[in-house]
């Protein structure tokens, strides 16, 4: 009985911390698109392409340790370009100024 509480704890806090992630990555993607539309330099979309990288990162280890391996419709439902893509899991976190 304690067993399946606990394991039913751990689903909540998966699929919140999913949530989270998801939102976060969301976030980032419409800061890009802010910075397209005028709102930023060159600079500002370089750092902001890195922050979406790691917020895709993040959001695709934790589908992963879900036992979510593919990642190629998660790509197409939040339309994540393929410079983000490209700058996931690459160096450092980029500055969260």
């Amino acid at each position: 009985m304690a067993n399946d509480a606990l394991q039913q704890e751990m689903l909540q806090e998966s699929a919140s911390a999913l949530g989270r992630l998801g939102r976060a990555l969301e976030a980032a993607l419409a800061a890009i698109e802010a910075c397209d539309a005028g709102r930023g330099t060159d600079a500002d979309r370089k750092r902001l392409v890195r922050q979406a990288g790691t917020a895709l990162w993040h959001l695709v280890v934790q589908r992963e340790a879900c036992g979510l391996r593919s990642s190629a419709q998660l790509y197409r439902d939040y339309r994540v370009p393929q410079e983000v893509i490209n700058a996931m899991g690459i160096g450092p976190p980029a500055d969260r100024r």
